[in-house]
């Protein structure tokens, strides 16, 4: 007969072979989607708040450009022409267009501005995401209305009938620029908005298909009896 093993003696308990084809642990499962859980939020909080960072960098950018857009305005579109009577003044072409003309300038420049912004906006960020593209259309909007008021301030004074009693009756005088038709102002967000959704409509990058795995060619058919 042997004697008894002491307890410190005695062999470490075998552990049990790893059964691939056994579920793991309902404690390690969880642990491991909750990990990935996790992870997968705080990288997705990090990626929005950068989407929000660049949004607003857009919209000062693109708010920014109404100055230029202001500036060509001022110079492309056509002068109303006023004559000085009886201290006042007066059009001298009662039956002029040019207002109509300065009105439909500032339309044209919105939707070249805004097939532009919009373009570069695409070429920049392929993949868009809504924050990027509400900073577009509200940077858009902003410069629109800095590019009227901009416009207004380098173009004629406003104090005509001051100017018209400086000048006397005879003289003549530019009339100062107007905006007549506000939805003018929404001709740059309008384009912005139209030319990138076409853009990433025909361009943007498009979701992987979802592959699915190839059935098993032999071994064990899932989790019925193996093939003979």
């Amino acid at each position: 007969m042997t004697a008894p093993l002491t307890p410190h003696e005695q062999p470490p308990p075998e552990r049990p072979a790893h059964n691939p084809w056994q579920y793991p642990s309902a404690s390690g499962a969880a642990d491991g989607v909750a990990d990935q859980k996790g992870g997968r939020r705080a990288k997705d909080d990090t990626d929005f708040a950068g989407e929000l960072w660049q949004a607003f960098l857009l919209l000062v950018g693109v708010a920014a450009l109404g100055l230029l857009l202001g500036f060509l305005w001022e110079r492309l579109a056509p002068r109303v022409p006023l004559v000085v009577r009886g201290g006042e003044a007066w059009l001298k072409e009662s039956e002029s267009e040019d207002a109509i003309s300065i009105d439909g300038t500032f339309a044209l420049l919105g939707l070249a501005f805004g097939a532009v912004t919009a373009l570069a906006v695409f070429l920049w960020r392929r993949r868009g995401g809504w924050p990027l593209v509400l900073g577009l259309a509200l940077g858009a909007l902003l410069g629109a209305v800095l590019a009227w008021q901009f416009g207004i301030w380098l173009g004629p004074p406003e104090n005509v009938s001051q100017r018209a009693r400086e000048i006397g009756d005879g003289g003549g005088l530019d009339a100062p620029l107007e905006l007549k038709a506000k939805g003018a102002l929404l001709a740059w967000p309008g384009a912005a908005m139209a030319v990138h959704l076409v853009l990433t409509g025909l361009f943007g990058p498009r979701d992987p298909e979802p592959q699915v795995p190839p059935p098993p060619t032999g071994g064990w058919q899932g989790w019925g009896s193996p093939t003979r």
